[in-house]
This record gives structure tokens, sequence and C-alpha cells, in this order.
């Protein structure tokens, strides 16, 4: 039993664990506090749903943004997470079935989303290297006459900065599970008469389906919770919804920070939920 103890994988996590839980309780605790009207830098001591409220209700500076932003955040998340995950899988094969090493995939993973991001605004914007090359070729007359791909409202250059870099991550793990699998799958459907393609629908796709699942999970997961490639390459209108609570939060008016913060916990709830689904498919594999 002391054994056991001593080289429990918990134990060894404890204080990892500890300062993480610590960080997260006090951040969630001060969000909590702030979005029900305390700890505002107002003279108030009294708790109030009133931020709430007037989110849902469609009411106040932030309500009035709130459902758009949400309609654009999921439309943004949900856009680049299935591009990214029918992308990912078309590569994976391809790549399990020849030769190809996987350095240029693990190389994606080594750029942080902003520096993706900033290339893509660099290359794709008006003013940027495609617009002066298809200018100086005489495809188009001027550099802004280029179309609109990142700042744009349908929020196309989140979306392909995102599919950029979740298409290397989601790959990655499909051809770990295609690398590993027994070949006596392939071999039986074969001997059984079925086609490459029903091979693939049949056999290979099942066995791919739950990782790539829980992937695609994790992505959405993120794209909806982040801020920084939403905030460089999206536009004041409609905005995501960390941008909306940044700029509520930061807001000069002291009264906006509950809405800013109500906002937050609605992103931490959403993305929560959507990482404990990942989890329990991750349990069923």
């Amino acid at each position: 039993m002391r054994d056991r103890l001593i080289f429990s994988p918990w134990l060894a996590l404890a204080p990892a664990l500890t300062i993480i839980l610590l960080l997260l309780g006090a951040s969630l605790a001060y969000g909590v506090a702030q979005s029900l009207g305390l700890m505002s830098g107002l003279d108030e001591s009294t708790l109030s749903l009133r931020a709430y409220a007037d989110l849902f209700g469609g009411q106040g500076i932030a309500g009035r943004e709130f459902w758009g932003s949400l309609g654009f955040s999921l439309w943004v998340s949900l856009a680049s997470t299935l591009i990214s995950a029918v992308l990912a899988l078309v590569l994976a094969f391809w790549i399990s079935g020849s030769r190809f090493d996987t350095l240029a995939l693990n190389s994606n993973l080594a750029f942080p989303h902003m520096i993706w991001a900033i290339g893509l605004l660099l290359l794709l914007s008006q003013g940027g290297l495609l617009a002066r090359w298809a200018a100086s070729l005489g495809l188009i007359s001027i550099p802004a006459e280029f179309p609109v791909l990142v700042r744009d409202k349908y929020g196309i250059g989140i979306i392909l900065s995102y599919i950029g870099k979740e298409v290397p991550f989601l790959a990655l793990l499909v051809i770990s599970v295609l690398r590993t699998q027994p070949e006596g799958y392939q071999l039986v459907a074969e001997n059984l008469g079925a086609s490459r393609w029903q091979r693939i629908r049949y056999v290979t796709l099942p066995l791919v389906a739950p990782v790539l699942l829980s992937g695609s999970l994790l992505a959405f997961a993120y794209i909806f919770s982040a801020y920084e490639v939403p905030a460089l390459l999206g536009v004041n209108y409609p905005r995501m919804l960390p941008v909306l609570a940044l700029r509520f939060f930061n807001d000069p008016d002291l009264s906006a920070r509950a809405g800013g913060m109500a906002i937050s916990l609605v992103i931490t709830v959403i993305t929560l939920v959507v990482a404990w689904l990942s989890l329990r498919n991750g349990e069923k594999q």
C-alpha cells in the first residue's frame, strides 16, 4: 500500500496540479465576482445578475453585440474545424500511403498562431505580397483590387489562419493511428472482395474516427476561446467573443467590466463542455 502511494501518478502531479488549480480557481472566482458586480471599482457591494440579464436579453452595450458575436464565433469555429478535419483526413490518407515524411507537419506546429496569422496578413492582405505580385503581373490594376481575404466581415482570414494550423495537428493524430493499425483488417477486407473505397469506408474510417473527433473537439474549443488571431485578422463588427470580452473589460466605463466578465464566463462554460465531450470520447476509445 505504501509503495503504491509513493509511486502514484497523482502524487507526482500534485505540485503542478496544485499551482494550476490555485491559479485557475482564483481567476474563476475573480471573474465570477466581477460579473456579479463585485470588485469592479464601483461603490457596489451587492450581488447582481444584471450583466447576465442584459447579455442574454440583448440589452446594454455588451448585450447588443453578444448574440451576433456568438453566432460569428460559432461560424468561424465550426467552419475552421470541419474544413480542417476533412483536409487532415485526406492528407493523412495520402501521407500514410506514401513515403512522405511528417517533418513539414511537425514544423508547422512549432509556429505560434500569432506568427502564422501575421504571415498570412502579410501575404493575403490588399497591400500584401500576393496583391503586389498580381498587380505587377497585370492581373489587377492596383493592389487595392485584390480580393478581401483578411480583415473581412465573413471571417475568411481567421478561418484560413486556423485551417493552416489545425490541419497538421489533426493529420498527425490520424497518421499515428493509420501507421499503427494492424494490416490484417485491410487484408481480410480485400480477400472478401472489398474495393479500395469500401476498405476506406468500412475499415479505415471507423478506426480513425474516434481520434479525429476528439482532436476536432479540442481544435473547436481552442478556436472558440482564442483571442490573438481574431484580434489581428478580424474587423470591428462582427467580433468573436474573446475580442468582445476584452473590449468591454478594458472599457474606461467601469460598469462595462461586468459585461466583459460575463462574456468570458460564457466562453469558459462552452469551452469546458466541449473539452469534456472530447474527454468522454477519448475514454470510449
